[in-house]
C-alpha cells in the first residue's frame, strides 16, 4: 500500500471513530456505553498483551490490577474516607476531591508495584503453575477488597464505594452534557473521546514498546528464557518490567473505569473477567496488537448482541433457560468455533508461527 493510499486510510478511519458514537447514539445511550466500556476493554487487553503476548508469562489474575487502579481512584476521589475518617475530614473540609493529575499517576504507580510483587515470587514458574499462582492473587485481590470492612472501614466491603467524582481535566468535568448551540452531547459521548484517546495512547506506547530492545528482550524470552539468559539478557529484570508494565495499563483502566461508573464493588473484578481479558488476547491474535484489539472489541461487545439472542429463546422456552447461562454457553460456543478454525487468532501475528525458509537450490 503506497503512503497515499495509508494517509487516506488513516483520515478514513479517524473520521469514522470521530461520528461513532454520535451515530450510536441515535439508538440510545446504552449502546454509546457499550462502546466505552469495550474502549476500556481495549485497554485492559493492550496491557495483558505486554505480560502474555510479549513476554510468554500467563496471567490469569490480571483483573486484580484493575481492581487496585479503580479503587485507589475511589478512595481518594469520593467521601468514603472523608465520612469514616475523623481526621481526614478535618484535614480535608471541603471534602476529598484529588485532582487526577495526582490520583490516576498514583493508581498506575500502584498498580505497578502490585505487578511487582506479584512478578517476584513467580520469576521461576512456568506454564500451568504460573497460571495457577496468579489466578490466586487475583482472588487475593478480591477478597481483600470484599473483607476490608472491620475493624476500619476502607473499603465499605460487599457494599462498595459510590459517590465517586467525575473525570476532570484543565476544569473540563467528563460527567457533565455539553452544549454546542442546539446539540447537546451527554457524558457517555465526552467519555468516549477520552478513552479513545487513552487506547491511541496505549497503541502507540506498545508499538514503540515492540520494536525496541525491551520489546526483543521480551520475545526472546517469550521464545526460551534459557536460551535469552546464555544471551546476555537479564530474564529477572525483564519479567519483572513486563509485569509492571502491563500493570499499569490495568492501574489506568481502573481509574477511569471508577469515574466513569461513579460505583464500585468486588463484584466488578471477578475471575470471569480475567478469563475474559485472557480470551481477548488469545482470541484476537498473541502479541500482535491488530488482532489484540480485535479481539477486546469482539469479546466486550459479544455478550451485548447475544443478549437479543437469549431473550428470544428464553421466551420460547417459557423462561426453563436462565437467559444469563445461555449468554455464557452462546460466547463459549464462539470462542471454541474461532479456536477450532483459526487456532493462532482471529488476526494473527504474520512472522508468529512462520515455517522456517527452505534452504537455496544449488
Amino acid at each position: 500500500m503506497s503512503q497515499k493510499n495509508k494517509l487516506l486510510l488513516f483520515v478514513l478511519i479517524g473520521v469514522v471513530l470521530a461520528v461513532l458514537p454520535h451515530v450510536a447514539l441515535y439508538f440510545g445511550q446504552g449502546w454509546v456505553r457499550i462502546i466505552d466500556l469495550a474502549l476500556l476493554y481495549v485497554m485492559l487487553a493492550l496491557g495483558l498483551n505486554i505480560v502474555v503476548g510479549y513476554a510468554g508469562l500467563l496471567d490469569l489474575g490480571y483483573v486484580a490490577f484493575y481492581a487496585v487502579g479503580a479503587y485507589m481512584f475511589a478512595l481518594l476521589a469520593s467521601p468514603h474516607l472523608w465520612d469514616n475518617f475523623q481526621w481526614i475530614a478535618q484535614t480535608f473540609p471541603n471534602g476529598l476531591h484529588t485532582p487526577i493529575w495526582v490520583v490516576v499517576p498514583l493508581a498506575a504507580g500502584l498498580a505497578a508495584i502490585a505487578g511487582v510483587l506479584l512478578g517476584t515470587p513467580v520469576l521461576r514458574l512456568r506454564g500451568d503453575y504460573l497460571a495457577i499462582v496468579t489466578l490466586g492473587f487475583g482472588e487475593i485481590i478480591r477478597v481483600f477488597m470484599n473483607n476490608m470492612e472491620h475493624p476500619l472501614n476502607i473499603t465499605n466491603g460487599p457494599r462498595g464505594i459510590s459517590g465517586i467524582d467525575s473525570m476532570r481535566i484543565f476544569g473540563f468535568n467528563f460527567g457533565e452534557a455539553l452544549v454546542i448551540g442546539d446539540y447537546r452531547i451527554p457524558p457517555v459521548v465526552l467519555y468516549y473521546y477520552l478513552f479513545l484517546a487513552l487506547v491511541l495512547l496505549s497503541i502507540l506506547i506498545c508499538h514503540r514498546l515492540e520494536n525496541s530492545r525491551i520489546g526483543r528482550a521480551w520475545m526472546a524470552i517469550r521464545e526460551d528464557d534459557t536460551a535469552a539468559k546464555a544471551m546476555g539478557i537479564n530474564v529477572r529484570n525483564m519479567k519483572l518490567l513486563a509485569f509492571a508494565m502491563g500493570a499499569t495499563f490495568g492501574g489506568v483502566a481502573g481509574s477511569m473505569f471508577a469515574a466513569f461508573q461513579g460505583f464500585i464493588s468486588p463484584e466488578s473484578f471477578s475471575l470471569m473477567e480475567s478469563i475474559m481479558i485472557v480470551a481477548m488476547v488469545v482470541l484476537g491474535g498473541l502479541g500482535h496488537l491488530p488482532g489484540v484489539v480485535l479481539g477486546a472489541l469482539l469479546l466486550a461487545a459479544l455478550p451485548e448482541v447475544l443478549r437479543y439472542v437469549a431473550g428470544p429463546l428464553q421466551a420460547a422456552t417459557d423462561g426453563r433457560l436462565d437467559a444469563a447461562i445461555l449468554r455464557q454457553l452462546l460466547i463459549a460456543l464462539a470462542m471454541i468455533i474461532v479456536m477450532l478454525l483459526r487456532p493462532r487468532g482471529l488476526w494473527p501475528a504474520p512472522e508468529h508461527g512462520k515455517a522456517a525458509p527452505q534452504p537455496a537450490a544449488k
